[in-house]
């Protein structure tokens, strides 16, 4: 049975990982907030059980089974959130802690049956992709609404950020995934955005929201 600590260095890995699966120590050690000494014993038992191929000095290489087993990490997690959302009825703001918390518990029964509730979803409430039994994640086409052009016409999917703060921010404004919004102008000074909504409504929004929120055309 993995341990706790186990757990939350796999998801760290997860979302630190590079496109060829490779991961410094420092960065774990950064992102956990755990000296380096403890992330390199770490680093040397997930060799042991092949999640990784560990060398001193050398980024860290994530194995098909690291890779697998991190994704299945982050598959309760997101299913969690998923499960609070549509069945209930907590906001996409309030679902991160809780999912915390549920996601160390280790009957493979009970996130199956969570799944099965859910019919399967491939994406959380925040629009990251939810990975399958088998670790696998449904891709998506997405970009930062910063990059965006004038008179481009978009999807809002997803969120790079699922910080409460952020969340209530979006709530206030009425941005909800799925929305289609319209770039009309973009601000030379700050780089902020007017949108047109699918309300009809305009808003204008700084480049940092605009950063923290991904589209699809």
């Amino acid at each position: 049975m993995i341990s706790l600590t186990e757990e939350n260095y796999l998801k760290a890995i997860f979302h630190l990982r590079n496109e060829d699966n490779t991961v410094t120590v420092n960065e774990l050690s950064k992102f956990l907030n755990v000296k380096m000494p403890s992330v390199n014993n770490m680093m040397k038992k997930f060799a042991q059980k092949n999640w990784v191929i560990y060398e001193s000095y050398k980024p860290l290489i994530v194995t098909k089974e690291g890779n697998k087993e991190a994704a299945l990490i982050v598959r309760k997690h997101r299913l969690t959130e998923m499960f609070l959302v549509e069945k209930m009825n907590f906001g996409w703001e309030n679902v991160h802690e809780i999912a915390e918390q549920l996601e160390h518990v280790h009957s493979e029964m009970f996130f199956d049956k969570m799944d099965e509730i859910l019919r399967h979803p491939k994406f959380d409430p925040h629009g990251e992709p939810i990975p399958d039994k088998d670790g696998n994640i449904h891709a998506q086409d997405l970009q930062k609404l910063s990059s965006c052009k004038v008179g481009v016409k978009v999807i809002f999917s997803s969120v790079t950020v699922s910080d409460d703060e952020f969340l209530s921010y979006l709530n206030s404004k009425k941005l909800e995934l799925g929305k289609k919004l319209e770039i009309l102008e973009i601000e030379k000074y700050d780089q902020s955005m007017i949108i047109l909504k699918d309300d009809k409504n305009t808003i204008t929004l700084s480049k940092m929201v605009c950063d923290k929120m991904l589209v699809k055309q």
